[in-house]
């Protein structure tokens, strides 16, 4: 895992009452981006034996960057969706146009707000997510929603995720994993490929519809 970090450079964001640090793993020119958000646990904690930096460098291959925090307060809700702004503010500040978001339990809460009330947002993976602060779910489409979570998470039972499931909107998809608990380490590998060709295509299709619609504008000129 040390030798996965060093691929990354630590940025600390600053706002009016504290500070957030961050990892980025920033792609030369990348216009896409993923912010990677932990659970209640706080730190850069990551589920599925460290998925998070995993991805975070394979993504980078792939022409796509990635910035993962560490809330001031894991406990607050609130709080934490602010910092989860500030994320996407500062991905937009360095040319990004679209960002996914990849929350884990708690993590998952944070991720649909801030999704919900970002321009910059183009899709949303809750992992094993809490229902607590997902109300507003169906506020998130057109941009597409996937669920996973374990049979077996006794710390949150996969009818947290099927609540979210039902208020959302399409295009959604759940999935459960079979004999999986609340950190997915036993589908670790195959949850890797999931998320790697979600998230590509998730904001490869937002960028050929925006450069569609560019191309349009420019015709009609």
């Amino acid at each position: 895992m040390a030798t996965l970090a060093a691929r990354c450079r630590l940025v600390q964001l600053h706002l009016v009452d504290g500070s957030v640090l961050c990892r980025l793993y920033e792609a030369a020119g990348a216009d896409a981006a993923v912010l990677w958000l932990g659970g209640v646990g706080g730190g850069f904690d990551s589920p599925a034996r460290g998925l998070y930096d995993r991805l975070a460098v394979e993504l980078m291959t792939r022409g796509i960057s990635s910035l993962r925090l560490r809330y001031r307060a894991a406990n607050q809700l609130e709080t934490s969706v602010e910092d989860a702004q500030v994320g996407l503010e500062f991905l937009g500040q360095r040319g990004v146009r679209g960002v996914g978001l990849v929350g884990h339990s708690f993590g998952g809460a944070v991720a649909i707000q801030a999704a919900v009330a970002s321009p910059l947002a183009r899709g949303v993976v809750a992992l094993a997510s809490q229902s607590y602060g997902t109300s507003v779910v169906d506020q998130l489409a057109p941009r597409p929603l996937l669920l996973v979570h374990g049979d077996r998470d006794v710390v949150l039972p996969v009818e947290c995720s099927r609540y979210i499931f039902q208020r959302a909107r399409q295009p959604k998809r759940l999935l459960v994993l079979p004999g999986t608990g609340h950190t997915l380490d036993e589908a670790a590998d195959d949850l890797r490929l999931l998320l790697s060709d979600w998230l590509v295509q998730s904001l490869r299709e937002d960028r050929f519809r925006q450069d569609g619609r560019a191309a349009r504008r420019h015709r009609s000129a």
